[in-house]
This record gives structure tokens, C-alpha cells and sequence, in this order.
């Protein structure tokens, strides 16, 4: 949303770098001492990260971070960021920041806009300084600030440069683009790597369930792509969809032609038949971001 309608001319994605192996133990129990008062519940909590895990046999313990796939783990993570990152990034904007500044950010992935290049670049150097007095650091290779927005289109090609680089986040690649009137419009692409790593996955599952009926197999195939567009089928979004959908129909024909030699004959004409009764079509399920934004505020600012 900020990034369509704001005065963002900068972005900087922002990595930190091996964030939940890193994490400071014993600072997280400080900040949970501020939210918690019974003693017992703070012992239980130590105790869970003190039993370490287990893997392939081998019970391993560390005195630093915590287990990332841990059901407890994206919770004592938000904690952790909020007193480390959130309140000191409130701070820094109303303090320091000359331009417009947004701030996204879920678990350890964040976004930061600036309407100011000298405000993003200050406020990248603050954050290793703020991050490094909680032994965390930013990953070198995987942050970047990038010139990104309404503007940054023209302003590169009056330098001769390329197209507005793009960034990822939360399983989309962001891009800056245009409508067809020539206005700034926030495309939303699902990653390419992400996308194979499914169909991938995908793949392997139907070639294991091939010789089940095929009535199981499209319930199957059903809620798999349905489950998918639910959290994909955003604006902007539609051809990655139909790619999906393209690809899972045919790596359903190549398992069900494996089912044995006479299976070999099914023909697309009767695959296309099979694909619409179990699979469903790709359509945007999410509004705009403004239009989301509009609704839960009516029209007028947020209270802060």
C-alpha cells in the first residue's frame, strides 16, 4: 500500500543473517520479563529452549538462538524483533527521518521505503550499529537498496540505466510497472523459485499416488491449487496463476500415463476434460491494497 500511494523513492530490503541461530537468549528472557510476571511460565519457557534437538539421531544443545520450526518460535522471534528492531524503528523515523519513510516487516523479513536516498543510507548504517548490540547482523549479500517507485523508472532512464530493479518478499517478486494510462502500478509476480520448489513437490506426489482413482487423485489435486491461489491470487498476479495451473495438469497427464500401457493413451482432449472438473481456475481472490486499506479504515487515517 505505501509503496503505491506514498513518496517512496528508495527501498531497502533488508536481510538479517541467520537470524534464529543467532538470537540472544538471554536478551529474549530479559524482554519477556517485561510482559511476563509468573516466574513459572519464564522456567518453562527457558526450559524449551534449553532442550535443544534432535537430529538424525544426534540430541544437540546451544546456548545461542532458537529452533526455527519451533511452534513456539515465530512467536518469541516477533517478541524478540519487537524490542530490538520495531520501537527503535519508530524512534529513528520520528526523529531522524527528513522524507517519508514505511516500514514492513514479518518475523525476521522486512521492508524499509524512503522518500530519501541520504535518509535510506543513514538509516542502513544505524541499523547494523542497532543490530550488532544484539549479536545479529544483516546478511551482505541478500540486503539491498534499491531505487524503486513512481519515479524511479524516469529517473534511471535519464541516467541511461535499466529498468527499476525488482526485490522479494514474502513469496512475491515486487516490480515496479505501469497501467496501461502510463501510471505507477505495484505489480505482484510469485517468485520463480518458490513456484518450482511446489510444482516440484507437486510432481513427486502425484507420481507416488498414480494408481489411485481418479477421483482421489482430483480431490487431491483440487485442494492443493485451491490452497495455493488462496495465498497467490492477488492483483496483478494472473499469469503466474494460470501458470501454475498449466503445470500441474500436465505433470497429472505424464503420472497418470505411467498407471500402465494403456493409460499411455489418454489424449489432452479428455486430460483437458479430467483438469476442469478437479482443478480449478485461477482468479484474484484478494483486493488492491488500497481498496483493503480503505475498507479497514473508512476513508480516514489510522489511529496511531
Amino acid at each position: 500500500m505505501g509503496l503505491q500511494t506514498k513518496k517512496v523513492n528508495w527501498v531497502l530490503d533488508a536481510d538479517i543473517r541467520r537470524f534464529y541461530d543467532t538470537l540472544d537468549q538471554r536478551w529474549l528472557m530479559k524482554f519477556l520479563e517485561h510482559r511476563i510476571a509468573d516466574p513459572r511460565v519464564l522456567r518453562l519457557i527457558q526450559k524449551w529452549m534449553k532442550a535443544g534437538v534432535m537430529e538424525a539421531g544426534d540430541h544437540s544443545v546451544s546456548e545461542v538462538g532458537i529452533v526455527q520450526g519451533a511452534s513456539a518460535s515465530p512467536l518469541l522471534a516477533n517478541l524478540y524483533l519487537h524490542y530490538v528492531l520495531d520501537l527503535w524503528v519508530k524512534q529513528w523515523r520520528e526523529r531522524k527521518a527528513r522524507g517519508e519513510m514505511i516500514v514492513v516487516r514479518f518475523a525476521d523479513d522486512s521492508i524499509y521505503g524512503f522518500q530519501h536516498r541520504s535518509d535510506a543510507e543513514q538509516f542502513l548504517s544505524d541499523l547494523r550499529q542497532r543490530l550488532s548490540r544484539f549479536a545479529l547482523e544483516l546478511h551482505p549479500d541478500k540486503t539491498r537498496l534499491i531505487e524503486f517507485g513512481r519515479f524511479a523508472g524516469q529517473s534511471r532512464a535519464k541516467r541511461g540505466e535499466g529498468k527499476p530493479e525488482t526485490f522479494d518478499f514474502l513469496g512475491f517478486t515486487h516490480i515496479s510497472g505501469k497501467t496501461r494510462n502510463g501510471r505507477f502500478l505495484l505489480r505482484r509476480h510469485t517468485m520463480r523459485r518458490r513456484m518450482r520448489e511446489r510444482l516440484k513437490a507437486v510432481k513427486a506426489e502425484l507420481m507416488r499416488r498414480r494408481h489411485q482413482p481418479i477421483q482421489e487423485q482430483g480431490k487431491w489435486i483440487g485442494s492443493v491449487v485451491r490452497g495455493y491461489f488462496a495465498y497467490h491470487a492477488v492483483p496483478t498476479n494472473n499469469r503466474a496463476l494460470q501458470t501454475f495451473r498449466s503445470q500441474v495438469e500436465r505433470h497429472w497427464l505424464r503420472a497418470l500415463r505411467r498407471r500402465s500401457q494403456r493409460h499411455r493413451r489418454l489424449d489432452w482432449k479428455r486430460m483437458r476434460r479430467l483438469s476442469a472438473k478437479w482443478i480449478p481456475w485461477p482468479r484474484t481472490q484478494h483486493p488492491w491494497p488500497n481498496e483493503r486499506f480503505h475498507v479497514r479504515t473508512r476513508g480516514k487515517s489510522p489511529v496511531r
